[in-house]
């Protein structure tokens, strides 16, 4: 072994040592397990309301083959029982999502109106102390009927059957955008909304001059505290344009949208393709966005970017180009080889005191498969919730540090149980993820967290510290929960320091509260 490799090792083996945690400044609280009536749900959104309760709305199935029956509405007070429910016995072909603004439930629903010829987004309203719903339709635009209206996969947009929309809800889940490309005649139109969630339009914008060349699809967007500016990242697809071998088809964009005008700022270096960007909106009003580039168009990530810019008019300011280290590529695959970091989905960023920026991207990507039944095989689709990065800028978005987690799961069915969540507090990262009893020992002190929702329904939680220090437990296991643990889909409050998930399989279910142990606490337990 060569002295350059040999001292590398002796760095990682330093480094990345990890060790299960002594200390960790969490606990968890169960609550009832109740009996359910709905055995076949998915869980369409958690939130809560003034009170302090918990509201959760799940789409329950029934039937054969199995269709969207209903909505059925869970109401648990702060100390997890359940206060009351409601059933709501309307499906919905296309119901996007549920949110609580000011004592009232809002259920977002796309729906075809055909004796208008107009698809409309409906807000289904009740309020909380007393189900009653009521519609309001906020959007109407007249089209004909396509077979699939929404851009369920925001990554990789097409436009050819006549109609397209998605909808964006911000961080905070004071707002959500909507963009709707269509036909108006032979032209192509392309409309952007902005609405506030007590339902009020804040913004109305006539895009359509920008996809005459190129075609869009968003990502994530940010919003202004005063609902007049809206920013939307994404990739902007060339239609007409020639490419040699070395070009993409698409560029990453960075759109900042008022009623009166836009502007646009194009993340094209060359030799530079930026991946599954970001843009993050401080409180002081600092626009900056953060994401992985690479070297090649091939998606084989190379490092970390990051990019101040002007809010009130896009005008970049600064950027650095971070390339990963070598002790992220030891960490990430024990060896030194022509490996590739690819297929990576922007989760989560925290931002701390000293204005550095944390965040996560998890590795996930879909490969088809072959469901064997009595009879026949049916092709499926394997959704792959893999690895996990993390990584420190500081507030110059220089790279303090990068970290792996390794890590895979495989699910063909709700993806609620997969992937991971995780909480920023102070300058650590906390991640929740299922996984089997132990982790598996990779050697050079690497380990590998592997599926176990199924029949084990341990959770684990994964700190990285401000050094990029890394320990974990087994917070839950299954001698305390016996249901598997929605794991990507809690309530995070970050005012009291807590997450909330649901656990369920067939006719029961359960919530479960993890919060963070103050020092008062450690104290009066001692």
């Amino acid at each position: 072994m060569t002295l350059r490799k040999s001292l590398a090792l002796m760095l990682f083996l330093a480094a990345f040592c990890i060790t299960k945690a002594q200390e960790m400044p969490l606990d968890y609280s169960l609550g009832e397990n109740y009996s359910d009536r709905y055995k076949y749900s998915t869980v369409l959104s958690v939130n809560s309301d003034e009170q302090n309760r918990t509201v959760l709305v799940r789409t329950y199935y029934g039937g054969m083959p199995l269709r969207p029956k209903g909505h059925f509405i869970e109401v648990y007070d702060a100390d997890m029982q359940l206060e009351l429910d409601y059933n709501y016995k309307y499906a919905g072909r296309h119901m996007v999502d549920a949110f609580v603004r000011n004592g009232q439930l809002y259920l977002l629903e796309l729906k075809y109106n055909r004796d208008a010829e107009a698809y409309d987004y409906i807000a289904h309203q009740s309020p909380l102390h007393d189900f009653n719903f009521s519609e309001r339709t906020l959007l109407s635009v007249p089209s004909k009927e396509v077979l699939n209206p929404l851009a369920v996969n925001k990554y990789n947009r097409n436009f050819g059957n006549g109609f397209s929309t998605a909808t964006f809800f911000n961080e905070e889940l004071s707002a959500f955008a909507i963009t709707v490309h269509h036909r108006e005649g032979k032209k192509e139109k392309y409309h952007i909304y902005l609405y506030s969630t007590d339902l009020k339009k804040q913004l109305t914008y006539d895009f359509s001059d920008q996809i005459t060349e190129k075609n869009y699809a968003f990502e994530n967007i940010e919003v202004s505290k005063d609902m007049k500016t809206l920013y939307f990242m994404g990739k902007a697809y060339f239609k007409k344009r020639r490419f040699d071998a070395k070009e993409r088809r698409f560029q990453y964009e960075l759109v900042r949208v008022t009623n009166a005008d836009h502007q646009i700022q194009k993340f094209n270096d060359a030799g530079r393709f930026p991946e599954a960007l970001k843009p993050i909106l401080s409180k002081e009003g600092l626009l900056a966005v953060i994401g992985f580039y690479a070297d090649r168009k091939d998606k084989r990530y190379n490092g970390l970017v990051y990019f101040k810019l002007d809010p009130s008019n896009l005008s970049l300011q600064s950027k650095k180009y971070n390339p990963f280290s070598n002790q992220f590529m030891l960490d990430k695959f024990g060896r030194e080889v022509d490996a590739e970091i690819k297929n990576l989905i922007f989760k989560d960023v925290h931002i701390t005191e000293t204005n550095d920026i944390l965040f996560s991207a998890e590795e996930y990507f879909v490969t088809d498969g072959n469901d064997i039944g009595d009879s026949s095989t049916k092709k499926v689709k394997n959704f792959h919730y893999n690895d996990i990065v993390c990584a420190k800028l500081n507030a110059n978005g220089e790279m303090v540090w990068a970290r792996n987690i390794n890590k895979t799961e495989v699910t063909r069915g709700d993806e609620a149980y997969a992937s991971y969540s995780v909480y920023g507090k102070d300058n650590d990262m906390y991640f929740f993820i299922n996984s089997g009893e132990n982790p598996q020992k990779l050697g050079r002190n690497r380990i590998v967290f592997k599926q176990g929702y199924s029949k084990n329904p341990n959770m684990f939680v994964i700190r990285l510290n401000a050094a990029g220090e890394m320990d974990y437990k087994k917070l839950i296991d299954d001698k305390d929960v016996r249901l598997p643990i929605m794991v990507s889909k809690p309530l995070i409050k970050k005012e009291a320091d807590e997450l909330l998930f649901y656990a369920k399989r067939g006719s029961k279910k359960q919530l479960i509260k993890v919060h963070f142990i103050t020092k008062k606490e450690v104290s009066e337990s001692k």
